[in-house]
């Protein structure tokens, strides 16, 4: 797809995505930056996959801003395996200027963190980056209100990640594809949790897990 097509069908998209979301001009303004960053970015290393670029606001940034709705309550996030930003920076956009907001970005990839350093410097954003492993995050994890992964791993392998570093009314919110119900009856066998499903619009059955009180069963 030539520049002049990608520019119409992000601008298609765009529309679309505010026009199922109320978010305020100034959010707008910091969304708008964000893209052009990360298609700047994008040509000297990839963050995305390069089919998905005139998808970024329905494939990549909505699912940010319907957490941010859902969760709206949260201020202290911790977002794992950030990569390009989906769905930690959309979150601190979402949340710049609330009282209280920080949103921990975790990713060991040294070319994404520079990535993700550069925009919450450009946007001024209420973030901060570990360019570290999950496994080294602890600290941050402790403080959190709420924790976000995106496209990271199976719900059984996320649990394991963070159980050890949370309290039990920390929120856990994993955006899901299709094949959710297998992962939740894996991790069924090995955890206990109060679950909400929240629909997604990003597509056709999938999902937000909403998570809470997670702990591991006996002998799992």
């Amino acid at each position: 797809m030539g520049k002049a097509a990608t520019d119409a069908k992000l601008a298609e998209e765009r529309s679309l995505v505010l026009s199922r979301h109320g978010v305020s001009r100034e959010t707008v303004e910091k969304l708008d930056a964000y893209v052009e960053l990360l298609r700047t970015w994008q040509s000297r290393i990839n963050l995305i996959s390069p089919s998905t670029i005139p998808e970024i606001w329905t494939r990549h940034l909505e699912d940010g801003l319907w957490l941010s709705h859902l969760a709206r309550a949260s201020t202290r996030w911790v977002d794992l395996g950030s990569g390009a930003g989906f769905p930690g920076l959309v979150l601190a956009i979402a949340l710049h200027g609330r009282e209280g907001a920080e949103v921990h970005l975790v990713e060991s990839n040294t070319k994404k963190a520079a990535f993700l350093r550069a925009v919450i410097r450009e946007l001024s954003l209420p973030a901060e980056v570990h360019a570290e492993r999950i496994e080294d995050c602890g600290e941050a994890l402790a403080g959190a209100q709420a924790v976000s992964a995106r496209a990271l791993a199976p719900l059984n392998d996320l649990f394991g990640l963070v159980a050890p570093h949370i309290g039990p009314e920390t929120a856990l919110w994993f955006p899901k594809g299709r094949n959710h119900e297998e992962e939740i009856a894996e991790a069924s066998a090995h955890w206990r949790f109060d679950m909400v499903k929240h629909s997604s619009q990003i597509e056709d059955g999938s999902v937000v897990l909403e998570i809470r009180r997670l702990t591991a069963l006996a002998g799992a």
